[in-house]
Parts: structure tokens; sequence; C-alpha cells
């Protein structure tokens, strides 16, 4: 870690530690004695141990929100959105790799405050990808009478679940898999004039 803030240390022991071996079983001193810092550096730049799992989960899903937001504002059409939106989604799990396993193992012991916090990026991520659903509905790009609300959540399970199986020397690239989760989820939502003029990127779906 030669070169690295102090903060920068914690934080990526703490992702180690907690990964392996569970946010309870991992004291501050345990953190602090491997990333060879100090209690002062520890304190100085977090307020607790809760601040630093807090920040851990902030960090994918700042990330996430933001190229949500990115995605809506720099295409225009739904089904452009929605493509970026799902590869953006899926990348979380090779940029953030650590992080996101710590926050589905650990999220749990978050304090009501930080949880809150949390919860709030959670939900506005979810909104959008609901709102460029509707969208896609409205604009005769998405098949009719869809119930966005299974639609989103069905996303969100299927990428969520990467977190689980995804291995950065496994046989499939991160490009590879946001391609198709992209290309399944529009697949099973677009109208068939949609899929006309849409090109298919995974090579597990043919051009249509």
């Amino acid at each position: 870690m030669t070169g690295k803030s102090v903060r920068d240390r914690i934080i990526e022991t703490a992702l180690f530690l907690f990964e392996k071996n569970g946010y309870h079983a991992v004291g501050v001193n345990k953190i602090i004695e491997e990333s060879g810092t100090s209690k002062g550096g520890f304190y100085h730049n977090f307020k607790s141990k809760d601040e630093l799992l807090y920040i851990i989960h902030d960090t994918f899903i700042t990330y996430a929100v933001d190229k949500a937001q990115e995605a809506y504002l720099n295409w225009d059409t739904p089904i452009e959105r929605l493509y970026h939106i799902v590869k953006s989604f899926a990348r979380v799990f090779y940029l953030y790799k650590p992080h996101t396993t710590v926050f589905y193992q650990e999220s749990v012991y978050l304090s009501s405050e930080y949880y809150k916090a949390i919860k709030i990026k959670r939900d506005k991520y979810r909104d959008i990808i609901f709102k460029v659903i509707q969208e896609g509905i409205n604009s005769g790009q998405f098949l009719p009478n869809l119930p966005v609300p299974i639609i989103g959540m069905s996303i969100f399970g299927m990428v969520n679940w990467t977190y689980k199986w995804y291995r950065p020397d496994g046989s499939y690239a991160i490009e590879e898999i946001a391609d198709v989760y992209a290309d399944y989820v529009l697949r099973g939502i677009m109208t068939d004039e949609a899929k006309k003029n849409y090109k298919f990127f995974s090579r597990f779906f043919s051009s249509e």
C-alpha cells in the first residue's frame, strides 16, 4: 500500500478484513494494525468503524446513481438509456467487487442513520430505472401494460447476484456480461417494431 493515503489504506484493509471475517469480527485495532496506520490516523479520517462501513457502501452506490443519471441525460430514448444503465450497473461488480460483497453481507449492521442515507440513494436509483421503463412503455418502444415495479426489481435481482459468482479471471469479461444483461433485459420488454431498429451487442443474441 506504499504511496496510498492513510484513508485509502484503512478502507482497503477494512474491505479485505470485513469480506474475509465479517464486520463484527474485526475491530478498529485490527484495521489499524493491518493497515500500518495509527489510532489517530483512523479517527482523523473516520468517526467510527460504523462510518467506515457506511463509506464503503456509499462508494459504489454513489457511482451507480451517478452513472444512471449520466445515461439518462446523455441518451435520448428509453432503449438507449436502459441499455447503458444496465451496463454501468454490471460494471459495478468489477470496479467495486469488495465493496459490493461487504455491502450484501454486512449492510444489516449499518446504524439507522447510515442505513437511511444509503436507502435514499438506492431508492433514487430504483426510481430512475422505473422512470425509464415507464417512458419506454409510453413511447411504444416497450411492451404495453408491463408491471414496472416487477420488471425493475427483476433487473436488480439479476444483476445484484453477480457479486456471488463473478470473478475477474473468469471465462467472461465484465463487458461481455454487461452486454448479455442489457440485451437480455431489452429483448424481453421491447416491442417487435422496436427490435427491428435495435442491434443486439451480445454474441449470444443475433441482431434483428
